[in-house]
């Protein structure tokens, strides 16, 4: 099938339907007879045979990729430097759910991916999209298609959807995986929206200070350089800070950017990453949202992969993988080493103290009552709704605080620059 080829937008009609058979997905870039670039997408069984079907339909093929290699060898070095996600997580999450909402509705899921193909937002995604639909096409599995693209699809994800197709409910389990992937959007935006003032009002904090120290107190200096009198200490102190300032300024800014990339470095190695993340969850108030922010996404996975079917070891050892907290994905591993000997799954995560006590709680009476799926996603909701609370509470005790911070800090510049003044006045006087 020639996708949606298009020259600034779509073409109004396809230029070509093949029938349904197993051919590989070729992106395409061609001139017509009036010498426009047509760009699109077409199944055949070689790149060889789509040049052919291009001419047939009088195009002259520029370039025929097969879908999801680069697009030349020119682009190579921007394609591994500057290569953008196909899906962010919004848009996978959208598109999961039109996925779900087709299967569910009884479309054979070949004729789901091509309305999705048809219907996409932009080259990028009609490509990946068709991509998956010729690999299906070629009888390879949904889960088998997505594993080939692994930077837009996560193990996860493909181990969900593969775990729906050999249970038979495809369309429940992508409508549980949509359910998941919004729900962990929603959490994140929600923890990001209250950091983002916070963080907005130390950056303008930080700027005007400086540009009071680095401009304003010394213009002033330069007023009573001529006097013979001593400047008060409050002065003396601030233009002792912003000689500092102006002179080491830039050497400062080199060593904080260059501290902030050794961090980097040094988070790159297990051993400290380890101990690092260890102490961050013993934190006093950031650690208690970092626990019960992992202990979530943990129940949440696991929740949804057990539900789908999935054995429980390997269900544990992708939700492990979820965990960015390298001790608490240490403890989830060694839960595993426990369940794999036979301990219960309550117990093995009721050891692991870094993991909250609701989980294994929730966990124990899955096991009781045979509803382990139910039980942990009450748990993730639970432990999500108490994350956001926690964020809410801190955001909101941090805005003011900040912002009387900065006002102390503005209040001692001004004293430092009044102080002469009034001192001089009081002298004329």
């Amino acid at each position: 099938m020639l996708g949606a080829a298009r020259r600034g937008g779509r073409w109004p009609a396809r230029l070509l339907r093949l029938n349904e058979t197993t051919m590989p997905a070729y992106s395409f870039e061609a001139l017509d007879a009036q010498g426009q670039i047509r760009k699109g997408v077409l199944e055949a069984d070689t790149a060889r045979s789509a040049r052919g079907l291009l001419r047939v339909q009088s195009l002259v093929p520029l370039s025929v990729q097969p879908l999801g290699s680069a697009a030349g060898p020119d682009r190579g070095l921007n394609t591994i430097l500057f290569a953008r996600r196909v899906f962010n997580r919004n848009a996978l999450a959208i598109w999961t759910r039109q996925v779900a909402g087709l299967v569910s509705s009884g479309l054979p899921l070949e004729r789901a991916l091509t309305a999705l193909t048809d219907e996409a937002e932009n080259e990028a995604q009609r490509n990946l999209v068709a991509s998956l639909r010729a690999e299906v096409n070629a009888g390879a599995s949904f889960a088998t298609a997505l594993a080939q693209h692994p930077r837009e699809f996560s193990p996860i994800y493909t181990a969900v959807i593969g775990a729906g197709e050999q249970t038979g409910h495809l369309g429940l389990v992508l409508e549980r995986l949509a359910d998941d992937l919004e729900a962990q959007q929603a959490l994140s935006a929600k923890l990001i929206g209250a950091a983002l003032y916070p963080a907005i009002v130390t950056l303008v904090a930080i700027a005007i200070v400086m540009f009071l120290v680095g401009y304003v107190v010394p213009q002033v200096a330069n007023v009573f350089a001529g006097s013979r009198r001593a400047l008060p200490f409050l002065t003396v102190a601030m233009l002792g800070i912003s000689g500092f300032v102006r002179a080491y300024g830039w050497y400062l800014l080199i060593a904080i950017v260059l501290m902030a990339v050794g961090a980097r470095l040094a988070l790159r190695n297990e051993v400290f990453r380890l101990k690092f993340d260890a102490g961050w969850l013993n934190l006093p108030l950031i650690g208690r949202l970092a626990r019960g922010y992992n202990a979530a996404r943990f129940a949440n996975t696991l929740a949804m992969l057990a539900a789908a079917g999935v054995p429980i070891l390997k269900a544990l050892q992708a939700a492990a993988e979820t965990l960015h907290n390298q001790a608490m994905r240490a403890d989830a591993l060694d839960a595993l080493v426990l369940v794999r000997e036979g301990a219960p799954l309550a117990s093995a995560i009721g050891q692991k103290k870094r993991f909250p006590g609701l989980v294994a709680m929730f966990a124990r009476l899955g096991e009781q009552t045979g509803q382990l799926p139910v039980m942990l996603a009450r748990a993730a909701s639970q432990l999500g709704a108490e994350v956001q609370r926690r964020a809410m509470q801190l955001a909101t005790i941090l805005e003011p605080l900040l912002i009387v911070a900065m006002g102390l800090v503005v209040m001692l510049i001004v004293l430092a620059v009044m102080l002469p003044i009034i001192e001089l006045n009081q002298l004329v006087k």
